[in-house]
């Protein structure tokens, strides 16, 4: 007689597998609750960057939206943390709030520059959660590199973006050098971009160049990392584009008051050839 469910003792292996599958799903409902309630840090307390470092962020930033227009459907943050696992998160919280003896510094991850495509970029965020997100991490980053963080920028972080993250679009930029460097996702593996005779990079992710330019920008004179058209013109910063708009119609007003004069000449000559007097 065939032994019953009962009298054997065993599962059949689709209980088996119904049983294994409602524990995995219990454990991520678990998860997404424990990462709900944690007050995330939004700063490690001891991060400090150069003059040249923090206005370049609010410049990329600055181009970035002025060429890709409203931020409806993109978000484009910098030097704030990324969030990006629950162990992560509790290495950070224990770290900031000297909660534990720290054995390693944790895995703080703020890119100075990245953007997402896809979001609405109108709501307020102190950081970038990406499971509050639908899962988003960023299209593209921007990493500007100092001599702290070279070793970090060129090569640990080319791994982490290109493994972990899964980022397309990758750049790094050593102003003291004049070093630009980008990689871009193809198979799973980051391949070098080819500079153009100029020696911008394009970016699929922006639909334009980088490149290094140098020049003022907020009373600071540097090499500064700007955007270009595909058609190699510089995207303008707000300023720029407000002096550019004085100088048309500066010129504009020159060129209207030359013609009435001349038109004042004209109307003077004919005059006097038709023997009028005033």
């Amino acid at each position: 007689m065939p032994k019953t469910l009962e009298a054997s003792g065993k599962r059949p292996a689709r209980v088996r597998k119904r049983t294994h599958a409602a524990s995995s799903l219990e454990g991520v409902r678990e998860t997404l609750q424990r990462l709900q309630s944690l007050e995330l840090p939004v700063g490690d307390g001891d991060r400090m960057e150069s003059d040249w470092h923090v206005v370049h962020i609010s410049l990329l930033d600055e181009l970035v939206r002025l060429h890709l227009g409203e931020t409806h459907d993109y978000f484009c943050g910098g030097n704030m943390f990324l969030y990006y696992s629950l162990e992560q998160v509790q290495e950070i919280i224990e770290y900031v709030n000297e909660e534990a003896e720290v054995v390693r510094r944790p895995r703080f991850k703020g890119p100075d520059f990245f953007l997402v495509k896809g979001v609405d970029g109108r709501k307020p965020r102190d950081y970038w959660e990406v499971w509050n997100e639908g899962g988003r991490y960023p299209d593209l980053i921007v990493e500007f590199i100092s001599s702290s963080t070279r070793k970090k920028d060129v090569d640990k972080n080319v791994q982490f973006y290109q493994q972990v993250f899964r980022t397309p679009e990758y750049f790094w930029f050593d102003r003291r050098k004049g070093e630009l460097k980008g990689y871009r996702l193809r198979g799973g593996q980051y391949e070098a971009i080819a500079p153009n005779e100029r020696g911008w990079l394009w970016s699929e992710q922006l639909g334009a160049y980088l490149g290094a330019w140098e020049g003022e920008y907020r009373g600071r004179r540097y090499l500064w990392l700007r955007l270009y058209t595909r058609d190699g013109e510089l995207v303008p910063t707000r300023e720029e584009r407000e002096r550019q708009a004085q100088q048309r119609a500066e010129q504009e007003r020159t060129l209207r008051e030359q013609a009435e004069r001349r038109l004042a000449e004209l109307e003077a000559e004919l005059k006097r050839l038709r023997g009028e007097s005033d």
